[in-house]
């Protein structure tokens, strides 16, 4: 098999892949779909879910400490986003996907 025509298997799985993601309900996974649509390899993503569930453990310590300003760890939350996904996007899809909850509805105040 030639370059040329790996590039056409690429891009006719590319081109099949976006069909597929397009078939799916809009609120099945939103965060997946998030994911395909930027994207995003494994290594970004388990880094990003990571960063996450630290930024949970901080929230959930903050609060118990009596804390009721979060707004470092969101600016945390936002340097550690990969360089194509917004706030917005990544903080919606996550809580749609009942992703990180507490979290994600602490950083919703800051949008």
């Amino acid at each position: 098999m030639n370059m040329q025509d790996l590039i056409k298997k690429i891009q006719l799985l590319e081109y099949h892949q976006k069909l597929m993601l397009e078939m799916l309900a809009p609120q099945t996974f939103p965060f997946n779909k998030l994911i395909i649509e930027k994207g995003l390899n494994e290594q970004k993503v388990n880094s990003f879910l990571g960063y996450c569930d630290k930024l949970s453990n901080q929230l959930e310590e903050q609060k118990a400490e009596g804390f009721v300003y979060y707004h470092p760890l969101f600016n945390e939350f936002i340097q550690a986003l990969p360089a194509n996904i917004q706030a917005k996007e990544a903080i919606d899809a996550c809580l749609k996907q009942d992703l990180f909850v507490p979290l994600m509805r602490e950083f919703k105040k800051y949008i």
